[in-house]
């Protein structure tokens, strides 16, 4: 017969209930600021609710009505320099932090807002309504709140998006409070999320990763029961979804959330054993938005839950609760509850009068915004990138200035530029999958860098959308600069939320001053062997997401000046590693790792009077050969950057004003493919040059496959950029 052990988790796992005795012991202020937070949150979202109503909110209105307990009793106990991030239902959440920052628990019911704390909810509410005196100057409205000063480190659309970006705050507090020790223990971030993304992969990618390095992170879930409409117990068979935390080796507690003491007792557990530096935890609070997902009407107008539900929930009222309590020991009055009310209700009123008026085109009556609120439409685009003057002060270098030369292999010489940056500056750490492994991960690009930089150098899960989005958190922190590695493009997939939707648009979207110094490392492994999941060249997709840089480095003197911008930079850049180049012979400037190749600088190849042939990444060295092997006169540019911001159109321009011809040359498919966007600008800038249409090469439809011959049928070499060169001449004899 088999023998059978009951194993059990080897963290707690506890639910956190207060008595009358903890409401004794409570400091009557600390309630006091409670009731006080909870209410100006209360009567700001029931004045968003009536701006929606009356269609002066673009958007949705995501009410937290109701779950104002939680809010205030996890972040009232916060220091100022915690973090916290939450969702697309946010409202309380910044705004608890704000106050929290801005008073803490001086708040007097019976004064409950002053001239700063009114500044505070009218740019958050300028925000909500996307207008200029927002926080993001209106770009991030009701869904993307971000006031870094006060640690609201920006609420998130994508359900589980913001949990990874937390992770990086998480991470930089650790590691600052390894350098700088204080009293007190580490900073904090909690990262607040729901039902819905207690089940996402992004969520659960992160608490692995928080809790395998030890990270001061909260996991707050706030279980309110629905997603929209599907309720918790439909979604999964563990509703209790602290229950998720024994998984990672974290400590839980569950706590119902209408009582904000409890909240407030159970925090003050969770971030001791945070601030020790013991790692992440887990604290699910049990709340319930009064109503529906967005909008004004209650859950049962729709079908999904019924009134007496819903009843029973607001009888548990968290402000009620409090006001309660202060009452029955004398601490506070009904009449001062009242008359707070009241004032905190003008003062929401008054707001809402400020930022609208009537609209005299509506024969019922509604609210528009005040025309004169509204940002400058030219501000629609500023901010995608930064203007990259941080280079300024470096040199720039090109290959012909050059009087020395060292002998490297162009995959040392990533490594080496890479050691040199980590050498001069102690804010860059590297990332990824085995980079602090196998004698510097899969390909030699991080030789050296383990044993020379320590705890620097971190080797990660196989999660590339939770080590992506640390990654992008630490960045939006500002105190480390990360450099990340996806072994292969293709994983970019897998990540694409972090990539695109996190990464890429979060300067932008929070106003367009918010650095995001962030370098994602990949390679481009077509004719590896590698087949259909591992062999993508990712420059098309990442051309088509304005806030990525793209560097596309064809020799190793080109790396090194193009990784030193990428690392300068304050934009997130992708730079492209394409295999066949890692273990070719190659050179760089003998004894200067020190320049830069700036974004816009493409180079000159080969001059040339008959045809422009423009490339990137090997099919530059496959290009030339294919100019020698047809002996055109062909001049052959290399791009080296391949975002739209960073081309450099003049050096394009001028040759193909010289030839008025123009053949573009990549490798792989054409779907995702670079240079069809390319093409298309061309024509539109140059049409009146060009004796024929642009024309490309490219490989086939299908994606590399394992097969060899399959693989070679698959993707363009040079014999394919010949026949290129071929057509372009037929096309050019037809016209004669």
């Amino acid at each position: 017969m088999t023998h059978e052990e009951v194993l059990v988790p080897s963290v707690p796992w506890k639910q956190i209930s207060t008595t009358q005795a903890d409401w004794d012991a409570a400091d009557p202020q600390l309630l006091r600021a409670m009731l006080v937070q909870m209410q100006i949150i209360r009567s700001f979202e029931e004045v968003a609710l009536k701006l929606a109503s009356e269609g002066a909110l673009h958007g949705p209105a995501h009410s937290s009505i109701g779950q104002e307990g939680g809010a205030v009793g996890s972040i009232i106990g916060l220091r100022p320099t915690d973090g916290v991030n939450g969702t697309h239902r946010g409202h309380h959440q910044f705004l608890a932090k704000g106050l929290n920052y801005l008073r803490g628990t001086a708040f007097d019911p019976a004064n409950p807002i002053d001239d700063e704390i009114h500044a505070f909810v009218k740019k958050t509410l300028a925000e909500i309504l996307g207008l200029d005196q927002g926080f993001s100057h209106g770009r991030g409205g009701s869904m993307h709140l971000q006031w870094r000063e006060a640690g609201n480190l920006g609420t998130n659309a994508i359900v589980g998006g913001g949990v990874p970006l937390a992770n990086g705050s998480a991470f930089c507090q650790k590691y600052t409070q390894a350098e700088r020790p204080q009293d007190g223990g580490s900073d904090v971030t909690v990262t607040y999320f729901g039902d819905g993304a207690s089940n996402i992969g992004s969520t659960l990618e992160t608490m692995n990763l928080a809790s395998a390095w030890h990270l001061p992170l909260c996991f707050f879930i706030e279980n309110n029961m629905y997603a929209v409409s599907t309720n918790v117990f439909e979604a999964t068979n563990e509703p209790r979804l602290s229950a998720r935390a024994s998984g990672f080796g974290m400590p839980a507690w569950r706590v119902d959330g209408m009582d904000p003491l409890a909240v407030y007792l159970t925090m003050q557990q969770a971030a001791e054993f945070m601030r020790q530096g013991k790692g992440a935890v887990v604290v699910e609070a049990e709340v319930y938005r009064y109503f529906h997902q967005n909008g004004s009407f209650p859950g049962s107008a729709f079908g999904y839950r019924s009134k007496e539900e819903e009843a029973e929930w607001r009888q548990r009222d968290a402000i009620q609760r409090v006001a309660r309590e202060l009452i029955s020991r004398g601490n506070l009055t009904q009449e001062v509850v009242d008359q707070m009310v009241e004032t905190i209700d003008e003062v929401m009123a008054g707001l809402m009068d400020e930022f609208t008026q009537a609209d005299p085109e509506s024969k019922r009556p509604k609210k528009r915004i005040r025309p004169e609120l509204w940002p400058d439409p030219s501000f629609v685009d500023y901010g995608i990138r930064g203007d990259a003057s941080e280079l300024e002060s470096w040199k720039a270098l090109e290959d012909d200035q050059v009087t020395a030369w060292r002998e490297v292999k162009f995959a040392d010489a990533a490594a080496d530029v890479m050691e040199r940056r980590m050498q001069t500056d102690s804010r860059y750490v590297t990332m990824g999958e085995d980079v602090h492994n196998l004698k510097g991960g899969t390909n030699g690009v991080t030789r050296g860098l383990k044993a020379e930089f320590g705890d620097r150098i971190m080797g990660t899960p196989i999660s590339e959308n939770g080590f992506a989005g640390l990654a992008g958190g630490i960045a939006m922190d500002g105190r480390y600069r990360p450099v990340i590695e996806f072994m292969y493009s293709d994983f970019m997939w897998v990540a694409a939320d972090q990539v695109f939707n996190q990464i890429g648009k979060a300067r932008h979207m929070f106003g367009g001053d918010h650095p995001m110094p962030l370098v994602l490392r990949s390679k481009c492994a077509m004719g590896a062997g590698y087949g259909s999941q591992h062999s993508m060249d990712p420059a098309g997709v990442y051309a088509a997401h304005p806030g990525w840089r793209i560097a596309a480095p064809s020799n190793a003197f080109d790396y090194v000046g193009l990784m030193n911008a990428a690392l300068a930079l304050e934009d997130p850049v992708m730079v492209i590693e394409h295999v066949d180049l890692y273990e070719k012979a190659d050179r760089v400037p003998e004894g200067d790792l020190d320049f830069i190749i700036p974004p816009g600088v493409a180079k000159v190849r080969r001059p040339g009077s008959e045809l422009t042939i423009i490339a990137y990444l090997n099919m530059v060295e496959l290009s030339l050969n294919a100019v020698e092997a047809t002996g055109i006169d062909a001049e052959v540019i290399d791009l080296r950057w391949l975002d739209t911001a960073s081309m450099d159109w003049q050096t394009i321009g001028e040759s193909i004003k010289k030839t008025n011809n123009v053949l573009l040359v990549e490798q792989g498919s054409p779907g995702p493919g670079y240079t069809s966007r390319i093409a298309t600008e061309i024509t539109e800038r140059f049409f009146d040059y060009l004796d024929q249409p642009v024309q490309r090469v490219f490989g086939s439809q299908s994606t590399p496959t394992i097969s060899k011959a399959l693989e070679r049928a698959a993707l363009a070499y040079e014999p394919e950029i010949e026949a290129g060169i071929a057509r372009v001449r037929r096309n050019l004899g037809q016209q004669a």
